[in-house]
């Protein structure tokens, strides 16, 4: 199986050595994640293309490959081929004809050939020689050289031809790795993961910080949020997830702050902290999801009375964005759901907040505020890898791992829904069940206490965290299924 994968259009302006640059980094990304599914698939480039080759009886690979291809940061657009020697027109035709047979009928289309390489004739005769052959089938309502129903595309590179089956679309921007990183300040809700998700695509290492707020629970529900966009959009780069401790900072606020300010405190309490990790980290920015106007203290006053305590640069990717377009890309990228059933901690503050924050009162409600109270929050922050968010938390918490089913268990697939389709889960005779993580909490209630349920999810990271939690509320009947492991 061969794919030709094509780059982002503004990566192929680039000067020379950029483009060699960027070009070197999506393959070498492409690769990374491609080889975890079989160490077979080559990955190589050239100037204007990187080419996919899987070995024979790899087809059943084909899903997980278009998966990757179409979530890679810096890919355009790719294309499934058949690849042949080149040998004539007749011979192109003959494989040309099965491939176009059934799809043509009743519609308008249009050969189009790319040619690369010395031949003794041109892109548009071999157009006009398949285009004929394919009209003599008598099924296709004609040949429109303006916005066909569908286009039928050759390539031609030297010795050899390939015939595209299908292209789909990539992700575009540019490639993870090659922008510096970034550290984004993650809640979990419609806002920051889109926030976070543009950075990836924009070729950024984002990092996660999150100030919990809210306890075991929510600190479980955004890494859920974080981890996925990681795994889906950014796994060729490992990143870290950082938890700062910040109740007792809200607490110092409620006790110290007036009303009105209490927002805009807090808000510039996260900047200072998150611009100590970020340092740490050596990071270059800041990331947030932030909107002009769309809450008190976004507002174009305040935000410039929250960003003078860092002297970090503050990425805002949705500072322009209307909520429905925010929410809109949410659900096209897999995060709506997950951002639909976390709660907001921060809107709890203030009553009634200001929106047009004196500098001269903020600074004096902080000289009330107690700053030790936010070194120890910083200095108790969590760094780990998010490609392995506490996995050694379940054996301290009783949470057994099973590599087969127990007899009678019920396997809890508590896969994104896009995950589970793209690739079920077979347990032999096991019944499996489908319930999303993010549905997992309210499902619960529901399960039979005398059966045994084991959560099952890719990496073992997200079963094993929920297989805790459920622990923590007192359900003794709860393991993790990891075949293989």
């Amino acid at each position: 199986m061969h794919y030709i994968v094509r780059l982002f259009p503004e990566i192929t302006i680039k000067s020379t050595p950029v483009r060699k640059r960027f070009t070197r980094q999506v393959r070498d990304n492409l690769a990374k994640q491609l080889r975890r599914l079989d160490d077979s698939i080559e990955v190589r480039r050239d100037w204007e293309k990187i080419d996919i080759w899987l070995a024979d009886g790899s087809q059943h690979l084909r899903e997980q490959v278009e998966t990757v291809l179409g979530t890679t940061p810096g890919v355009a657009k790719f294309s499934r081929v058949r690849s042949y020697p080149l040998v004539d027109f007749d011979e192109m035709l003959a494989r040309l004809l099965p491939l176009w047979q059934g799809r043509l009928a009743g519609k308008t289309f249009c050969v189009r050939v790319r040619r690369t390489g010395d031949h003794d004739f041109s892109s548009m005769a071999v157009e006009r020689f398949l285009g004929a052959g394919l009209m003599a089938l008598g099924e296709a309502a004609g040949v429109r050289l303006k916005n066909p129903d569908l286009v039928v595309a050759v390539e031609i590179r030297d010795a050899e031809y390939h015939l595209v089956e299908q292209t789909l679309p990539g992700l575009g921007g540019f490639p993870l790795g090659s922008q510096g990183g970034a550290l984004s300040l993650i809640s979990g809700g419609f806002d920051s993961t889109v926030a976070s998700y543009l950075t990836i695509k924009r070729g950024l290492l984002t990092h996660f910080c999150f100030f919990n707020l809210g306890g075991r629970a929510h600190e479980l529900g955004v890494k859920e949020a974080a981890y996925y966009l990681w795994q889906k959009y950014g796994s060729s780069h490992r990143v870290k997830f950082v938890t700062v401790p910040f109740d007792g900072v809200v607490a110092e606020i409620l006790t110290r702050v007036s009303d009105a300010y209490m927002g805009v405190v807090l808000k510039r309490m996260m900047y200072r902290a998150a611009s100590r990790v970020a340092e740490g980290l050596e990071l270059d920015a800041l990331v947030t999801g932030e909107s002009v106007a769309q809450v008190a203290s976004q507002t174009l006053v305040n935000l410039r009375v929250i960003d003078e305590v860092t002297d970090l640069l503050t990425l805002r990717p949705l500072s322009v964005m209307d909520k429905g377009d925010i929410i809109d890309i949410s659900r096209a990228i897999g995060t709506e759901a997950i951002a639909a059933a976390m709660p907001e901690y921060c809107g709890v503050i203030s009553v009634r907040p200001t929106t047009r924050a004196k500098r001269d009162r903020v600074v004096a409600a902080e000289e009330r505020f107690d700053m030790a109270v936010l070194d120890r929050a910083v200095a108790a922050r969590v760094e780990e890898n998010i490609d392995c968010l506490e996995m050694d938390s379940a054996a301290s918490t009783g949470v057994e791992t099973y590599t087969l089913p127990l007899p009678d268990a019920v396997i809890l697939d508590i896969r994104h829904p896009d995950e589970v389709q793209h690739r079920a889960l077979r347990a032999g005779s096991a019944a499996v069940v489908a319930i999303p993580f993010f549905e997992l909490a309210k499902a619960a209630a529901g399960l039979d206490p005398q059966r045994t349920y084991l959560l099952y999810c890719e990496r073992g990271v997200m079963s094993r965290l929920h297989a805790e939690l459920l622990r923590d509320q007192g359900y003794t009947n709860i393991g993790v299924y990891r075949p293989g492991s």
